[in-house]
């Protein structure tokens, strides 16, 4: 059975599929979540966050931007864009704490990123989250 964090991993894969410029991927979500063996409430919440995040691609990209530190959006690698993709829009939108958020994204780091991503992804989005816990939003 599929937890929330394979939901998750999921919604990474369409994301860096997106990302590495194949539009088209959202209309193949929900074969791409079925052989994964993303079902019933975990494919819904998978769908919720992909949605989630393609809606609000722009925002979630600025918050990724205004907090990257001498580093250029564009030289991310897609898997870590788009982990902060992902995170960022659960941050901003979602109802979980951010440290949960942040664990998550910093465990699907590892299993996809490099050896340093972890780390720089964990940098991002606690200054996301703590960006948003300043103004309120």
């Amino acid at each position: 059975m599929a937890t929330r964090h394979h939901a998750r991993m999921a919604v990474v894969s369409l994301l860096y599929a997106y990302d590495l410029g194949n539009g088209s991927i959202a209309e193949h979500t929900d074969e791409i979540l079925e052989e994964k063996k993303i079902r019933n409430k975990q494919k819904d919440f998978a769908l919720a966050l992909f949605d989630g995040v393609m809606k609000h691609l722009e925002i979630c990209d600025k918050a990724i931007v205004t907090h990257l530190k001498e580093w250029d959006f564009e030289r991310l690698g897609s898997i870590e864009r788009a982990t902060l993709r992902l995170a960022s829009y659960e941050i901003l939108y979602g109802e979980l704490d951010s440290a949960v958020v942040i664990n998550e994204a910093v465990e699907i780091t590892k299993a996809f990123g490099s050896e340093q991503s972890p780390k720089f992804i964990n940098g991002v989005l606690d200054a996301i989250a703590r960006d948003k816990d300043v103004s309120g939003k």
